[in-house]
């Protein structure tokens, strides 16, 4: 019997944690440290910055992210929670 794998941290979170500890990380870097895509990771990117959960801006050849842990989380039911809530829960770096 093949059982899938799933986890309790959505792939947004952990972009989200990794670049928490590593601003300057590549989605190449992200994809790897996850095992997921590249593609996967670009989207996932997007959607963040497209949410305002956080601001990518360009320092020479390199993107840097910066979080905004002052948003409440998506879902209706935890909206009382906040990203640097999350954060300091999954995070080693707070």
């Amino acid at each position: 019997m093949t059982y899938k794998k799933w986890t309790f941290i959505t792939n947004h979170a952990a972009v989200l944690t990794l670049l928490n500890r590593e601003e300057h990380m590549t989605s190449r870097e992200i994809a790897a440290a996850l095992d997921i895509t590249e593609r996967t990771v670009i989207r996932i990117i997007k959607d963040l910055e497209a949410e305002g959960y956080i601001t990518k801006r360009k320092e020479g050849r390199e993107n840097r992210y910066t979080i905004n842990k002052d948003l409440p989380l998506r879902r209706n039911d935890q909206r009382e929670v906040y990203v640097r809530e999350l954060l300091q829960l999954i995070s080693r770096k707070n």
